[in-house]
């Protein structure tokens, strides 16, 4: 009887070892796709960081370009006929705007 019981200990502990590499195995699968998945999102974000900073530069330079136009336009713009102001109905603070700042 000893010997049939040491035999279905066996039998037991190399399912158990099976079943615990498998898990192992399963365990390692699923930590490399979320590695991968985390990596590919990683990827992503740069992407869009990138093209989001090229926006900002050339929103950055147009900015610059237009203030340098308005600053010039005020140079030249004579106080009374500013039409960018009088387009609508002359509001009192039309005059304040045309004034060069």
């Amino acid at each position: 009887a000893d010997v049939f019981q040491s035999h279905e200990e066996d039998d037991r502990k190399v399912r158990r070892r099976e079943k615990n590499r498998v898990a192992a195995q399963r365990s390692r699968k699923k930590q490399t796709q979320k590695a991968d998945k985390l990596h590919e999102e990683y990827e992503s974000l740069e992407q869009e960081n990138t093209s989001l900073k090229r926006e900002i530069g050339k929103l950055t330079d147009e900015m610059k370009h237009l203030s340098e136009v308005l600053k010039d336009h005020e140079k030249i713009c004579p106080l009374l006929h500013c039409t960018m102001n009088f387009v609508t109905i002359p509001r009192p603070d039309a005059l304040a705007g045309c004034l060069p700042r």
